[in-house]
C-alpha cells in the first residue's frame, strides 16, 4: 500500500514538472534597456501614478547599473514613490540608506526634506501643505520625529532651497505639539483630574510658551487650581495670563471664538 502511494506521489511530481516545462517562459522585455531608458519608463510611471511598475524599473536601473549618476537618482526617486504610494516605513528606510551612501551628495538636502516629509505624514502637495485638520489628532511622535528631521535640514542646509518651508513646518509642528498637551490637560480637567490637569498644561507654557495653545494653558491652569482651592495660584496665574494675553476672550470666562491656530493657514 505504501508502495503504490510513494509511486503516485512520484509520478504526480513527474507531471508537475513536466507541466511546468511546456508553460512559456516569461520575457523581461526591459533586459537591453540602458540606464536611460529605465530611468526614463520610470518617470513616464511616476507622472502616470503607475508607482509599482515606476520601482520595478527604479530597482531594475539601481541593479543593473550600480554605478554612475542613474542609479544614485534611482534612490532618490525610490524614497519619494514610496512616499508618494503612503508606504511610510519603506520610504524612511530609503532615505536613510541615501543618506548613509551619499552623505556628501549635492541633493541630500533633498533627502532630509523629504524625510521630514514622510514622518508629517503629509496628504497634500510639497507645499500646499496647511490641512485642516486639528493638530491634536495627530500622533505626537510623529510630530517630534518630523521637527526632528527638519531641524536637521535647516541646521545643515541653512541656504537649502527646502529650508523656509521646512521652517514654517516646524513652526506648525511646535503649535501642534502645544496644542496637544492642551487638549490633553483639558481632557483632564473635564474629568475631574485636577491636579493632573494643571500639570500637563504647565508642560506646554514651559516649553511652548511664544505659541498660541500657551494662552488656552494657562486658562486650563487658573480653572484647574479654582478646582483644587488653590487661590494663590490661581490668582498669579490669572495674572500672567492678563499680563501676556490682555484681549483674552478667556479672561471673560469663555473660549475664543472664531477659527483655531491651525486654521488660520
Amino acid at each position: 500500500m505504501q508502495r503504490k502511494i510513494l509511486n503516485a506521489a512520484t509520478l504526480a511530481l513527474v507531471l508537475l514538472v513536466s507541466a511546468c516545462s511546456w508553460l512559456p517562459e516569461q520575457i523581461d522585455e526591459t533586459k537591453d534597456w540602458s540606464a536611460g531608458r529605465l530611468y526614463s519608463e520610470a518617470q513616464s510611471e511616476i507622472a502616470s501614478g503607475n508607482y509599482e511598475n515606476a520601482i520595478k524599473n527604479l530597482e531594475k536601473l539601481e541593479s543593473r547599473y550600480p554605478f554612475g549618476t542613474y542609479a544614485q537618482q534611482a534612490q532618490m526617486d525610490i524614497a519619494y514613490v514610496y512616499y508618494r504610494q503612503g508606504e511610510q516605513a519603506q520610504a524612511l528606510a530609503a532615505t536613510e540608506r541615501f543618506i548613509k551612501l551619499h552623505p556628501n551628495h549635492p541633493n541630500v538636502d533633498y533627502i532630509y526634506y523629504l524625510r521630514g516629509l514622510i514622518n508629517f505624514n503629509d496628504k497634500l502637495s510639497l507645499f500646499n501643505f496647511m490641512s485642516r485638520q486639528d493638530p491634536t489628532e495627530r500622533d505626537p511622535k510623529a510630530a517630534r520625529e518630523a521637527f526632528d528631521s527638519f531641524k536637521q535640514l535647516v541646521d545643515r542646509f541653512p541656504d537649502s532651497k527646502y529650508t523656509p518651508d521646512a521652517r514654517d513646518r516646524m513652526r506648525y509642528l511646535v503649535n501642534a505639539m502645544a496644542s496637544y498637551e492642551v487638549h490633553v490637560a483639558d481632557y483632564y480637567y473635564r474629568r475631574g483630574a485636577y491636579l493632573a490637569a494643571a500639570n500637563r498644561a504647565q508642560v506646554a507654557v514651559r516649553q511652548y510658551p511664544d505659541t498660541p495653545p500657551a494662552e488656552e494653558a494657562l486658562y486650563v491652569m487658573v480653572r484647574s487650581y479654582d478646582a483644587l482651592g488653590l487661590d494663590k495660584l490661581r490668582d498669579d496665574t490669572e495674572q500672567i495670563l492678563k499680563l501676556n494675553y490682555p484681549n483674552s476672550e478667556y479672561l471673560r470666562g469663555g473660549k475664543k471664538k472664531g477659527k483655531t491656530w491651525w486654521q488660520l493657514f
